[in-house]
């Protein structure tokens, strides 16, 4: 199995994980452990077997290696932050989250140049900050108990690791703090989930739109692969898919149409275009 599938997986298995409602400080440390183990096992291959050109290394730093990275950051942060979170009085809490934000707040300040190269999608300097031979160059950003190795690090990837996990991060303060400040008599309210929509078509209907969007460009910003696209889209619709790979490999050998999904979708608009004319 490549590098790739392996932190595919990761997220599947992260995601059974969140399932099965485990208290807070049980799911951020086996999500830690699960994450490390990866990397452990990203290091030695990449030991064993290098890479066979720059593009690979810097695939591999800024995306791949990016998956467990990002996991372990986010978690790590978690799991130190609710260790330490005041347990009972109100005001404290909210004060301890917003103390936690702040900090949050000014590493992207200080990391501005960093975060702006990031979101607009520039590749530049991506062979400066995602290979390791331009370590004397740049400092390596350290930090406190983060997976760190020298033959396993560039000047940049960490750096992008804890961009992306200290987005989340942020998110999760604010879940926080709406939660406490809608507590009430030591209970906290009921917020009603959104309600999914039922996918009434195929499972093969399903990759087929899939790789579409992905095609057109549907998370490309944000280095989102093919099963992470998935699973955004299964918060939206009441459907989980099965055999994506495969399924899209069968797609790709139909004798007729290979998008047959897409052409009766495109034959359904014009037919109701047709109709709203009349």
């Amino acid at each position: 199995m490549d590098l790739e599938s392996l932190g595919e997986n990761l997220l599947v298995e992260l995601d059974g994980i969140r399932l099965e409602n485990l208290p807070i400080l049980e799911l951020s440390y086996r999500s830690i452990e699960l994450s490390r183990n990866l990397l452990t096992v990203f290091k030695r291959n990449i030991l064993a077997n290098d890479f066979k050109s720059i593009d690979d290394e810097i695939d591999f730093f800024k995306k791949i290696k990016q998956v467990p990275l990002i996991k372990l950051i986010y978690f790590s942060e978690i799991h130190s932050f609710e260790i330490q979170f005041p347990k009972a009085d109100r005001a404290a809490q909210l004060k301890f989250i917003k103390k936690k934000i702040g900090k949050l707040n000014r590493f992207f300040l200080y990391n501005l140049d960093f975060g702006q190269y990031v979101k607009s999608g520039a590749t530049h300097f991506d062979k400066t900050y995602y290979t390791r031979d331009h370590l004397d160059k740049y400092h390596i950003t350290t930090s406190k108990f983060y997976f760190q190795d020298p033959d396993f690090c560039t000047p940049r990837d960490m750096l992008l690791g804890k961009f992306k996990a200290y987005t989340s991060l942020i998110n999760y303060m604010a879940q926080k703090k709406h939660s406490i400040k809608n507590r009430l008599n030591g209970f906290s309210v009921n917020i009603k989930p959104t309600e999914k929509i039922i996918w009434p078509f195929t499972n093969t209907d399903w990759v087929e739109l899939l790789y579409a969007l992905c095609a057109k460009g549907l998370g490309k910003q944000d280095n989102k692969s093919i099963m992470q696209l998935s699973r955004k889209l299964q918060q939206i619709f009441d459907f989980e898919p099965k055999d994506i790979y495969k399924t899209f490999q069968d797609i790709k050998n139909r004798k007729n149409s290979r998008t047959l999904f897409l052409d009766q979708l495109i034959a359904s608009l014009l037919s109701e275009m047709d109709k709203s004319e009349e």
